[in-house]
């Protein structure tokens, strides 16, 4: 009886259906997202090319995709350009590192301290504090711009490094990022590192944060890109404390004859995060193909 009811049993379950696609299946699809890839990559390649562009070439009408007469001239001027600035380059530089390098470790901390508690911890009021984040994502950066700059100067820091930095540690797409990870994560998991005398912050740092490598990860692309591009706004008034994407703006912005350096600056505020995100995204996607977890 026993093994006719096992028979039975094994009649009734669904076949599964195994999907494959056709060889042309395969082929139209790789053909549509190099296509896509190509597109993508036209910005940049023109970007690249106008860096290396004569001057009397940019005016061509109609444009000429390709450079012609290839030169370096347009750096060779950038660097005149800003030998005759009063703060020195590296100020620039270094100005922007600063607010880069902790406006992103900041962010990616605070992000994923505020979500392990919201996604493993019941506590009052859980629900309303994630409510007012998910609400938040909708509001336009413009739209809290004079809130925030009356908080940074109601703090006192307004025309320092905090008051650039310290914003960047509150953005909600982080924050909702890492809760949404961290919310796969097994509960009995951390149960064991707790029955093992883990406390908190070990569960925190030796458990959580390794297995969410792919949410920071892509953070720490996102705020660099972010970061990288500030101007400073209207918190910087101080020339010594400007970033380098402002001493750059302000050095196309002169005339029509800066436009060989303009294209030159344009290749350079481009290069680091393109750079940074290729090797970050390798990573990524190394940490997504080994970090599947399951209860």
């Amino acid at each position: 009886m026993a093994k006719k009811e096992t028979l039975r049993r094994i009649k009734r379950k669904p076949k599964e259906v195994m999907l494959n696609r056709s060889i042309a299946g395969n082929a139209g699809l790789l053909f549509f997202i190099s296509l896509m890839g190509v597109i993508m990559f036209l910005p940049m390649l023109f970007t690249i090319m106008n860096a290396f562009k004569p001057l009397d070439e940019m005016f061509y009408f109609p444009p000429r995709f390709f450079v012609r007469n290839p030169t370096m001239d347009n750096f060779f001027d950038l660097g005149v350009l800003l030998s005759t600035s009063w703060v020195p380059f590296s100020r620039y530089v270094l100005n922007t590192l600063i607010i880069t390098g902790f406006g992103v470790v900041g962010h990616v901390l605070i992000s994923s301290m505020a979500a392990y508690p919201i996604s493993k911890h019941d506590f009052p009021g859980q629900k309303v504090l994630l409510r007012m984040v998910v609400l938040s994502l909708m509001f336009a950066g413009a739209v809290t711009a004079i809130p925030n700059y009356i908080i940074i100067s109601a703090l006192g820091m307004n025309n320092t490094y905090l008051a650039v930095i310290v914003p960047a540690f509150s953005y909600s797409l982080g924050f909702y990022l890492m809760k949404n990870f961290i919310d796969q994560l097994p509960d009995s998991l951390l149960e064991s590192a707790r029955m093992d005398g883990a406390k908190e912050l070990r569960v925190y740092w030796s458990i959580v944060m390794p297995n969410v490598k792919p949410a920071w990860l892509t953070l720490t692309i996102l705020q660099f890109q972010v970061l990288w591009g500030t101007t400073g706004g209207q918190f910087l008034r101080s020339e010594q404390l400007k970033p380098l994407n402002y001493a750059l703006g302000q050095i196309v912005a002169g005339n029509i004859a800066r436009q060989g350096a303009g294209s030159a600056v344009g290749l350079i505020m481009m290069s680091v995060p393109v750079t940074f995100f290729i090797v970050s995204q390798s990573k990524i996607l190394q940490t997504m193909a080994t970090s599947g977890m399951k209860e």
